[in-house]
């Protein structure tokens, strides 16, 4: 049975309700975006996640929509990160308001993206999944089966066809949206016979996150919070298929082989095997379809960027595709997005990549590299401060135009604000802030004149001089050293209509 379902070309599709495809769907929500998110899955979120750490600037993108305290509240702030054997990340000097990485299993990070995309609105349709796509110069129609609609005389679900402006591809390492628009996904396995497992432990680790590497196995130990820990682990010598059979004794003899102790294992809920992917896009648009999240990249789970990654693309492309939709801004807008993130993907590949491979070494000569690297990082500031940011997503800044001033492009932290307030909660919204000069009573402009839905004005709580004007992912879309009205408001005409 074949059936049309029209859409509102103003819309947005968003294939995929995982963290990424869900802090989208809200940001477009949000922003007067009417938008469906597609998700072949049924409705449900599953406690056997692979991601358990918020990193600092994913932390501010949260805040920035008031979800972080909620988040914060439930997991555990660790201020060091180790990343394998005696190389530790001091989280401490970060700045930031989140100086330290959440621990927190991603099953409760989706629970709350997902109520705060049901409150703004977002349509779901789970059950169903996207076989085609087909787009021309006013939109894209999705072809889908859908299991809500019920099956045609075959027993097959039945088809269906929905239109929109844009549709952005959420959908994962296997992303039917990213194979329908012919891209390519290069790369290769970084490492295979990865084991998962979800296990009650005897003895409680005395760190709140336990991560060791020797040159035969590495394991990692993390709670869940309910009394539950996820290991995942590797043994040099026992690399086999993903479907081949895995066993509680073999979780045990990995760790023990990392860890020294398996802290007595035991009720494992769940047991899996993956391998480890390193692969990205060459390009994250091709026309009206984006990609986004493992979509667009996959890397190793090392240093826990993944899903921290997929939710920062999320934060960039969300605002952009609003001013796009509702004809503030060019569609050239669209291109920034490849602009600025691909070369943060490609950071994250050779970050992780890196990071697994020492924890890997095996070889004497490997093994001192190792700890060569540890010893730079750990005694050379600079380099310190270039893995941090790195790790934590606060030391990337996006590509300004030629001429612009040197703020363009950074991220922007939170900031105090004259009114005792601050940046992150201004954001909230979807919003720009324009930061000024001078008290707000002695504003002398108002800029925010037929822009309140998406501009907040604020001043500074010190002396600075500089206007500043933060886009709605906390970054500097233009500054000026002077706060001339007719600059501001030239400014404000070209970024935030």
């Amino acid at each position: 049975m074949n059936g049309t379902g029209t859409q509102d070309t103003h819309s947005v599709i968003v294939v995929g309700a995982g963290p990424t495809g869900l802090l989208l769907a809200g940001d477009l929500a949000t922003a007067g975006v009417p938008v469906t998110v597609l998700d072949k899955r049924p409705r449900e979120i599953s406690n056997l996640s692979r991601a358990f750490v918020l990193h600092a600037r994913t932390l501010e993108e949260l805040d920035a929509r008031d979800l972080a305290d909620r988040l914060e509240s439930v997991g555990r702030p660790l201020e060091n990160l180790q990343l394998f054997g005696r190389l530790d990340l001091d989280l401490g000097g970060l700045h930031s308001r989140f100086r330290h990485v959440l621990v927190i299993p991603q099953y409760e990070v989706e629970k709350a993206l997902l109520e705060r995309a049901e409150r703004a609105g977002v349509t779901f349709r789970y059950g169903t999944e996207v076989t085609r796509l087909a787009q021309d110069a006013d939109g894209v129609t999705v072809t889908v089966a859908s299991s809500e609609k019920g099956t045609g005389t075959d027993g097959a679900p039945a088809t269906e066809r929905l239109r929109a402006a844009y549709v952005v591809g959420a959908d994962g390492l296997h992303s039917t949206v990213r194979k329908s628009v012919g891209l390519p996904f290069p790369g290769h396995a970084v490492i295979r016979s990865v084991v998962l497992a979800d296990v009650r432990l005897a003895e409680e680790p005395e760190a709140l996150l336990t991560v060791n590497a020797t040159g035969k196995a590495f394991a990692f130990l993390a709670p869940f919070g309910d009394g539950y820990h996820r290991v995942i682990g590797w043994n040099r010598d026992r690399v086999v298929s993903d479907h081949a059979p895995l066993d509680l004794d073999e979780v045990k003899e990995i760790t023990r082989l990392a860890l020294g102790r398996d802290f007595g294992m035991h009720d494992p809920r769940w047991m899996s095997r993956f391998h480890s992917d390193e692969r990205q896009a060459p390009a994250y648009r091709v026309g009206r379809v984006l990609l986004a999240g493992d979509a667009a990249h996959v890397h190793s789970p090392a240093g826990g960027q993944g899903m921290n990654t997929g939710l920062q693309d999320a934060a960039n492309l969300g605002w952009k595709l609003a001013q796009v939709v509702h004809g503030r801004a060019d569609d050239a807008l669209l291109d920034s997005y490849q602009a600025e993130r691909h070369p943060v993907g490609r950071a994250v590949l050779r970050s992780s990549g890196g990071i697994v491979r020492l924890a890997m070494a095996h070889r004497p000569w490997s093994r001192g590299l190792r700890a060569a690297v540890a010893g730079v990082v750990d005694s050379v500031a600079p380099v310190r401060r270039r893995a941090t940011g790195q790790v934590t997503g606060v030391g990337y800044r996006y590509p300004a135009p030629r001429g612009a001033h040197r703020f363009t492009g950074m991220r922007v932290p939170d900031v105090a604000l004259a009114d005792g307030g601050r940046l992150y909660a201004s954001l909230r919204g979807g919003r720009f802030v324009l930061i000024t000069p001078g008290a707000p009573e002695t504003a002398a402009h108002p800029y925010d004149e037929g822009r309140k839905d998406r501009l907040a004005v604020e001043h500074w709580a010190s002396d600075r001089r500089t206007a500043v004007l933060v886009r709605p992912d906390g970054y500097v879309a233009w500054a000026s050293d002077s706060a001339d009205p007719a600059g501001v408001e030239a400014a404000l005409e070209r970024h935030v209509g």
